[in-house]
């Protein structure tokens, strides 16, 4: 299984905070890699990708300023926050850009640095943040955000004395992050669970570090075998990591196995239709309940699909009415009658996740369904056509 997406443009921003030259193993080979690429070159860095493998010199001094076009096109460019205000002691970024699906605001990360010692505001569409020495404190995030445990945690690993982060993201992606500093030479206890203690230190190392599997695209596959009736087998995967996503499949009729870094999936009748609520890490991830309505959709029964993270994640549900989908939302909540078959549509994907999902759902169509916009499916899978081929479906790529 391919490295993990939403940890490796994570670790290659972590790379900023020691000179040398670190090497990542195990990249994905998706668009967003060369995208964080090109932020780092433009704060004065060296990158090269080899295939899997991107390595990133380190100048000993380094641009403050994250004010680069290719910032507005991913959410990720954001975590080049922490360790600049770590590095330079001052930060310029350039507010992010990525997926449609919703507000997700700096709130917690300013917040973080400011009871780090910084100060931070929102200039000119950017975050500017600065502080002339930054000391540890107790932080209190009030919602367990990935990119706010992130940033906080990449500046306290420089800042003077102990940082403790309470109520911090527990994701497999952090605790992969915090692995890659503890190499570094960061002190960090707690990692993967809801408190973080950090023990600054004066200066990290460059080292090599592999990505930890990809959970979704390997859950993606999961569910691409339960809605088609198929089997399927992931590797590179720990099962623990899609727990919950695994005991749900169960719980829609599919034979579920499991082995070392590996799972095995197989669906061999019409799914039963199953309630969905995601939630942070180890609750039912976000990135997938596109798919999970995809299954829903073609499920015996009706199902209730509650979104708690991002308010605009079931805007692609009209796209799935369009194939025949029987689905309703109200506020958070999507309501999914299942049918015994799709129609297929031309379609139009507004996210990296929603595309696959209307892939998944013209999986279980007649006809032949048109996905457009797939360049948002290149950003987190990669050769996703070849590998979906691989499994038997029938999909082309169409250029315009």
């Amino acid at each position: 299984m391919v490295g993990a997406k939403n940890s490796v443009l994570k670790l290659m921003a972590a790379a900023l905070l020691a000179e040398g030259t670190t090497t990542i193993t195990n990249c994905p080979e998706i668009l967003d890699v060369p995208l964080m690429g090109d932020v780092l070159r433009s704060l004065g860095c060296e990158v090269e990708t080899d295939g899997a493998t991107t390595t990133i010199t380190v100048p000993p001094e380094i641009s403050h300023e994250a004010v680069s076009v290719h910032m507005t096109r991913l959410r990720a460019s954001v975590c080049v926050l922490g360790p600049l205000v770590a590095r330079c002691r001052r930060a310029v970024v350039t507010l992010p850009g990525g997926d449609a699906i919703g507000v997700r605001p700096l709130d917690m990360h300013q917040n973080g640095l400011r009871q780090l010692g910084a100060t931070s505001h929102i200039e000119h569409g950017a975050v500017v943040a600065e502080a002339q020495n930054l000391r540890g404190a107790q932080i209190w995030l009030d919602f367990p955000s990935v990119g706010a445990t992130e940033n906080i945690l990449m500046a306290s690993v420089l800042a003077e004395g102990t940082t403790v982060i309470d109520n911090a993201a527990r994701e497999p992606e952090i605790v992969d992050l915090c692995v890659m500093l503890q190499q570094m030479g960061a002190r960090i206890e707690g990692a993967g669970t809801s408190t973080l203690t950090v023990h600054g230190v004066s200066s990290l190392k460059a080292v090599e570090h592999r990505v930890i599997g990809d959970r979704i695209v390997g859950a993606t596959w999961a569910f691409a075998a339960a809605a088609t009736r198929g089997d399927v087998t992931v590797r590179g995967v720990e099962p623990q990591h899609v727990n919950l996503v695994l005991e749900k499949l169960r719980s829609a009729g599919a034979e579920v196995s499991t082995g070392d870094e590996s799972f095995r999936v197989v669906m061999k009748s019409r799914p039963y239709a199953v309630d969905y609520v995601t939630l942070p890490f180890p609750g039912f991830p976000t990135d997938l309940q596109p798919m999970a309505l995809a299954l829903s959709a073609v499920a015996d029964g009706t199902s209730m699909i509650t979104e708690n993270l991002f308010e605009s994640r079931f805007r692609f549900i009209e796209e799935m009415v369009r194939m025949g989908a029987d689905a309703r939302t109200d506020g958070h909540h999507a309501v999914v009658r299942g049918l015994e078959r799709l129609s297929s549509a031309p379609v139009w994907a507004s996210d990296i996740r929603a595309g696959v999902g209307l892939v998944l759902a013209g999986l279980c169509a007649d006809g032949v369904t048109e996905v457009g916009d797939i360049f948002h499916i290149d950003r987190g899978y990669p050769h996703f056509v070849d590998n979906i081929r691989g499994l038997g479906a029938h999909v082309e790529r169409v250029t315009d």
